[in-house]
């Protein structure tokens, strides 16, 4: 087991992840990964097939890493999240950023996981896998589940080509909401689509120079609005992480979100919005909705299931 001078102990390989979480499990300690015990020594790129768009790498590699060795051959993870964090934290927080809009959430490009329980058994679930277990979709289980089901040692995931050209349309409006439904209505494809709530839209492009150009043109036809470049999208990510609310609304609802909040990073494909306040129920509505109790027992069924014991915290 590697420390960091006087920092946290850092496992190297799944037999020490296991040794560890077994050890906690056996003493009755309680146990947080990425804090009592970190994976920065599990930093590896396991498997890279270019041909198949898919690579298995360990959970302690910083996602700017794996990306610039998949550059290497064209690819990267479509995932933008803000910070730079490890891949165990990208799944356990199933944290995205504006690419959302058209690649998904971390739990929609994960294809398999290998894990290392509670009591220290290691379990491997889905695809690019030696041994898969039966029953739970365990790679998108674990996928926001705050380090209280598993250690998260290794992943594999589905990538993309790097696109040939990205360009940046933000739309200065008083009317958000009707900017965003006139390009949800059209032929366009944007990677990217965030509200920076209030005033601006902002749009990102990738494809072919071509194709990018043609569609820039198309929505500069539809809703207007002026070249962006990157800093539109690092003041989404930055607005993102220093939220302290995140709000999740259905579809249709956003002029109603937009209405109600001071201000937000907005994300309509996805439904969620991060900002500072968080939003105030109507008089019609419940403080607490009848679905979150039965939420909440799910919850600790699955706990109880993975953790009989209790021995990893959030």
């Amino acid at each position: 087991m590697r420390s960091r001078g006087s920092a946290l102990p850092s496992v190297s390989s799944l037999e020490e992840a296991a040794a560890v979480l077994q050890a906690a499990n056996n003493e009755g300690r309680g146990l947080r990964i990425g804090r009592d015990v970190t994976t920065d020594g599990l930093d590896r790129v396991l498997e890279h097939e270019a041909g198949d768009l898919t690579c298995t790498v360990e959970s302690g590699l910083r996602l700017s890493a794996l990306n610039a060795a998949l550059a290497l051959e064209g690819q990267r993870l479509s995932l933008d999240p803000p910070g730079d964090p490890t891949i165990g934290a990208l799944l356990s927080e199933n944290v995205s950023g504006p690419l959302r809009h058209r690649f998904g959430a971390p739990r929609d490009l994960v294809l398999g996981v290998t894990l290392v329980l509670a009591d220290g058994t290691i379990a491997s679930a889905g695809g690019k896998v030696v041994k898969n277990v039966a029953g739970y979709d365990l790679s998108r289980l674990v996928c926001g589940s705050r380090g209280r089901l598993a250690l998260i040692a290794r992943a594999s995931f589905r990538l993309h080509p790097l696109p040939q050209s990205q360009r940046t349309l933000v739309v200065a409006t008083d009317d958000a909401a009707e900017t965003v439904a006139v390009l949800f209505g059209s032929r366009l494809e944007p990677s990217a689509l965030d509200v920076l709530h209030p005033g601006r839209v902002a749009v990102r492009f990738e494809g072919s120079e071509t194709a990018v150009d043609a569609q820039v043109a198309t929505a500069q036809a539809l809703v207007a609005g002026n070249e962006g470049d990157e800093e539109i999208w690092a003041e989404s990510r930055r607005r993102q992480q220093e939220a302290r609310r995140t709000t999740r609304f259905a579809p249709g609802e956003l002029r109603d979100i937009l209405e109600r909040l001071p201000e937000a990073v907005v994300r309509p494909s996805a439904g969620v919005a991060y900002t500072a306040t968080g939003i105030q129920p109507t008089s019609s509505e419940p403080q607490s909705p009848p679905s979150a109790e039965a939420l909440h027992r799910l919850e600790e069924r699955i706990l109880r299931a993975f953790d009989p014991k209790g021995t990893l915290r959030e």
